[in-house]
C-alpha cells in the first residue's frame, strides 16, 4: 500500500500531464490524438508504429516528445543496405597502452537511447528488422554472448510510408504484433495546416522546457498499472479480443471478412494502454471509452482480413467499428 508521500508524488506527476501536452503543442500544430496515442505507448512500456504520408512532420513530432521528457532521443535512417550492428552496436579492437594487451570494446550503437526512431522501418532488410524487434522484446542487446542492458525507459517509434511500396520490405504479422499501438497520421486540418504555414516560414521560435525527467517516466509507469479497471471492463475486453476470431466469433462482419483474429497480446496491451489512457485524462480508474478509443490502433495491426475484404475495399477499422456495434458493454 502506498505512503502518503508516494500518493502526493503521483498526484503531483499526473498535474504536470497538461504541461507536458502544452509543451509539445509549441511546436507541434493539431495531432492531438496521435501524441496522445505516443503517451499512451510511453507509459504502458511498450513500442509504436507511426504510418503517415512524408512531411507530416512524424520526426518533428517524436524529437520534440524527448527534449519535453528529458530523454536521450536517435534517430535512425533504415535504408537497404543497414546491416544489425550499425544499430545494435558491434565490438573494435582496443590496445591498453600501459599494458600493451589488446581486447575487443563493444561499441554501443544508435539504439541504446530511451526515445529511439526508426525512420522508414520497411525499406531495410527483414535481418535487420527482425535485429530491432529482438532489442524491443528482450529489452538488451546479445553480443558475442555478453548481454548490454538498454536504457530505461525506451521506446520505439517506428514509421513507415503506406504509399511507397517499391523497394520496401513490409513487416511480417508476427513482428508486427510486437509494435503495441498502430497508429496512423491523417493530414491536418485547414485551419492546422494554415498556423504551420504561418509558424515554420516566419521568425517564431519557442523555449524549450523540460517538464518529466527519465524518473517521472518509470514513476508514470509504475503508477499506470496499479489504475482499477472493474471485472465487467476486464470482461469486457475479453470478449473484444475473443470476438475478432472468425472461428468463434458471433458477429457475421468479422466471419465474412477476417481470417486471422488477435491473440492474447492484444488483450494485455488493450487493458494497460486503456489505463494509461484514464492517467493521461487524469482519472484513476477505467471507462469503456478507454478501451472503445484505442481498438483501432491496438487491433488495426492484429487482424488478417480475407481476400474478400480487400476485393471490397474494406479495412480493418471497418471491421473493428462493425463488432463495437454488435458488441456493446453492458
Amino acid at each position: 500500500m502506498e505512503t502518503t508521500k508516494e500518493l502526493d508524488h503521483y498526484k503531483a506527476l499526473v498535474a504536470k500531464i497538461p504541461a507536458l501536452k502544452q509543451e509539445i503543442a509549441k511546436t507541434i500544430v493539431g495531432q492531438e490524438e496521435a501524441v496522445e496515442e505516443i503517451l499512451v505507448a510511453l507509459m504502458a512500456g511498450g513500442h509504436c508504429l507511426l504510418e503517415g504520408v512524408p512531411g507530416l512532420a512524424k520526426t518533428l513530432m517524436v524529437k520534440t516528445l524527448s527534449e519535453a521528457l528529458d530523454m536521450k532521443f536517435k534517430r535512425i535512417q533504415f535504408t537497404p543496405d543497414l546491416m544489425p550492428g550499425d544499430i545494435l552496436g558491434t565490438e573494435v579492437l582496443e590496445e591498453d597502452h600501459q599494458t600493451g594487451k589488446k581486447f575487443f570494446q563493444f561499441n554501443k550503437g544508435p539504439i541504446f537511447a530511451n526515445v529511439v526512431l526508426a525512420d522508414e522501418i520497411n525499406r531495410t532488410p527483414p535481418k535487420t528488422q527482425a535485429a530491432l524487434l529482438e532489442a524491443m522484446q528482450e529489452k538488451m542487446v546479445t553480443y558475442a554472448g555478453n548481454d548490454h542492458a538498454l536504457p530505461d525507459p525506451f521506446l520505439i517509434i517506428a514509421t513507415q510510408n503506406p504509399i511507397e511500396q517499391s523497394g520496401t520490405y513490409p513487416l511480417p504479422e508476427a513482428q508486427l504484433d510486437r509494435f503495441l499501438l498502430y497508429i496512423k497520421l491523417g493530414y491536418p486540418s485547414e485551419k492546422e495546416e494554415l498556423a504551420v504555414l504561418e509558424r515554420t516560414t516566419g521568425t517564431y521560435k519557442t523555449e524549450k522546457q523540460t517538464i518529466f525527467s527519465a524518473a517521472d517516466i518509470k514513476s508514470l509507469q509504475e503508477l499506470t498499472r496499479q489504475v482499477h479497471i472493474s471485472p465487467e471492463l476486464m470482461q469486457y475486453i475479453t470478449t473484444l479480443v475473443r470476438e475478432t476470431r472468425p472461428e468463434t466469433s458471433k458477429v457475421d462482419f468479422v466471419k465474412k471478412y477476417t481470417e486471422w483474429g488477435a491473440g492474447t497480446r492484444a488483450g494485455q496491451a488493450l487493458v494497460l494502454c486503456s489505463k494509461a489512457r484514464a492517467i493521461l485524462k487524469g482519472r484513476y480508474s477505467v471507462i469503456p471509452e478507454d478501451i472503445q478509443t484505442l481498438i483501432y490502433p491496438i487491433l488495426r495491426h492484429r487482424l488478417t482480413l480475407h481476400f474478400r475484404a480487400e476485393a471490397e475495399n474494406i479495412s480493418t477499422d471497418q471491421v473493428i467499428s462493425q463488432m463495437l456495434k454488435a458488441i456493446p458493454f453492458k
